[in-house]
């Protein structure tokens, strides 16, 4: 089986369409029947993930309780999904082992563990083990403790070209796939003058994908490889690993992996930009006017469409593949704008921000480049929340996401399980949010935190005055759930704190309902925990679903001013 695969979600038919023939999944979840259902529709094997805990996530691989409670776990995920027919193999894991020397032997028993269990209920499908990259001891380990596992995953980015070389030199001798590969990863990008990363084009980026596929084919030890990601996702900024833009655009990396899967390039081809520039400083003072330009054309002559975003920058940038939420957005500061310049007043509070350019041919493709920007200038007393766009999104399919990150688990932690793409009645869009508490006693809730994981200690926020209300959707399982909902959980005693606060109880009903917080009157300078759930225990497991919660305001904005220049055509070019 020669495979070609992708990892992502969905765009299965646009998957097949392009010549692969395989999808990569990291974990089974609820809507893991219908995905495979959707593959198996659309002609394509699944290599089914099954996750397992991440000490930096505080999995404890010495807690023989807890590591036979995952045993379990996926051992009924194989028996569930072993005959289905789109099952290609099992991952175990995907890496597990964090991003140190990768050589504790409690995670690499633990994996073997599930690897045999496979082979003695399932007798049909290889086991795959994935390790972030191949340094330290990941082979050795795996050579050693890992004698069920068939097949070696390897996550690589800017050192994928070199995979062949380097696992044989490491004394890897099982067959392996690249389970992904993309453009070098934020970690492994050149910084600019104040210290964040410079990405690359999307032009830039369907050539390393082209070479990468191209090293990985000539090693008969690789049996495939996984481009990343089929789909979209905000990883230290918003365009850097997804193939995709979120509305379906098609960018070159489907364009590179289409001609690579099926030997021709598609009919229509994405456009082409080179790097974007600015014109005059990129560093400036709070509210002065920046220019940049951006040379884009078509190689089939198509006319080009360019949408200007200024987001700010996401400064928490290594996280290893975990959810971050896109940044706030500030559609008031782009000005005036054409295909191939735009004009933007930039905003008063200092700090980083990113000048994003999606360019459209109106044909379903598109290209993206992006520019970090500077305001040199007061960051606004620390105590202070940074400056935002309203509306704004906590939760909620609206592209430009939430910048609070719902990282704040309290109470019985363990007993929370939150799905936040699930697709059984969303309020609106594609998905909302399935909440569990599986205790039937004691208490439990999570916070949206701004910044991750932090309870006061740690300047942050949003100053989110303009604002009129807070609103939510929220609906039961069952009906008569009672459930606490507010914002503002961080008091005073806190050295940075939320400068308002409120909280009501509702009992939810099976019915979308909408519920709101008026915020007239109230202070909201700094809102560093813009949400919250908090329950007690009820006797048996109770689950709820939250959708579209946001800060609104009762007017919107008006657009941006359109700049026209005179129309230039691009020129037909034949591909590469």
């Amino acid at each position: 089986f020669e495979l070609k695969g992708a990892g992502g979600h969905a765009r299965f038919r646009e998957l097949a369409e392009a010549g692969g023939n395989t999808v990569r999944l990291w974990g089974v979840g609820d809507g893991t029947e219908r995905t495979l259902d959707a593959a198996h529709a659309a002609g394509l094997k699944v290599v089914v993930g099954l996750w397992l805990g991440h000490e930096r996530h505080g999995f404890d691989y010495g807690d023989a309780g807890a590591v036979r409670e995952q045993f379990e776990k996926t051992k009924a995920d194989v028996l569930r999904f072993k005959d289905h027919p789109a099952v290609l193999m099992w991952g175990v894991g995907n890496e597990m082992e964090g991003f140190g020397n990768g050589d504790n032997p409690d995670v690499w028993r633990a994996v073997n563990d599930v690897a045999e269990m496979i082979h003695e209920v399932d007798g049909k499908h290889p086991t795959m083990t994935v390790t972030a990259e191949i340094g330290g001891e990941r082979i050795a380990s795996i050579n050693r403790w890992c004698p069920a596992i068939n097949l070696h995953g390897i996550n690589s980015y800017g050192g994928v070209h070199s995979i062949p070389q380097r696992y044989r030199e490491a004394g890897g001798v099982k067959p392996y796939l690249v389970t992904e590969f993309g453009p070098p990863g934020v970690w492994e990008q050149a910084d600019n003058d104040w210290g964040v990363p410079v990405e690359k084009t999307s032009t830039q980026k369907a050539e390393v994908y082209r070479s990468a596929y191209a090293a990985l084919a000539a090693d008969p030890l690789c049996l495939g490889s996984f481009a990343f990601l089929w789909g979209h996702k905000q990883e230290a900024t918003a365009t850097w690993f997804g193939m995709f833009l979120p509305d379906g655009t098609k960018l070159g990396a489907v364009d590179a992996m289409t001609r690579a899967w099926s030997g021709s390039p598609p009919a229509n081809r994405a456009p082409v930009v080179e790097p974007m520039e600015v014109v005059g400083a990129a560093v400036v003072r709070p509210g002065a006017e920046v220019e940049v330009t951006l040379a884009a054309s078509d190689p089939d002559g198509d006319p080009l469409r360019t949408e200007w975003v200024l987001l700010a920058e996401d400064e928490d940038r290594i996280t290893g593949g975990d959810y971050r939420p896109t940044p706030p957005a500030f559609p008031k500061a782009i000005v005036a704008s054409a295909t191939d310049r735009a004009r933007l007043t930039m905003p008063e509070r200092g700090g980083n921000y990113r000048l994003y350019a999606y360019v459209r041919d109106g044909q379903g493709n598109g290209a993206t480049a992006n520019v970090p920007l500077r305001v040199d200038g007061d960051a606004s007393a620390e105590t202070r929340g940074a400056a935002t766009a309203l509306p704004l999104v906590v939760y909620g399919d609206d592209a430009q996401g939430s910048p609070y990150v719902p990282s704040g688990y309290m109470g019985s932690a363990q007993a929370i399980s939150i799905d936040e793409n699930d697709r059984t009645r969303p309020r609106s869009g594609a998905t909302a949010m399935k909440v569990t508490f599986g205790a039937p006693g004691g208490w439990g809730g999570v916070t949206w935190q701004s910044p991750a994981n932090d309870w006061g200690d740690q300047p942050g926020g949003f100053d989110l005055r303009g604002a009129d209300a807070l609103e939510f959707w929220a609906r039961g399982a069952r009906g008569g759930e009672k459930v606490k909902f507010g914002y503002g959980i961080l008091g005073r005693d806190k050295t940075y704190h939320d400068t308002a606060k409120a909280e009501a109880e509702h009992t939810l009903t099976t019915e979308w309902t909408k519920y709101t917080f008026d915020l007239d009157g109230q202070d909201l300078s700094t809102i560093k925990t813009g949400f919250y759930w908090v329950l007690a225990g009820q006797g048996r497991p109770v689950t709820f679903f939250l959708d579209d919660i946001r800060y609104v305001v009762d007017a919107p904005s008006a657009p941006a001013p359109v700049i026209t220049p005179p129309v230039v055509e691009a020129e037909a070019a034949e591909p590469e």
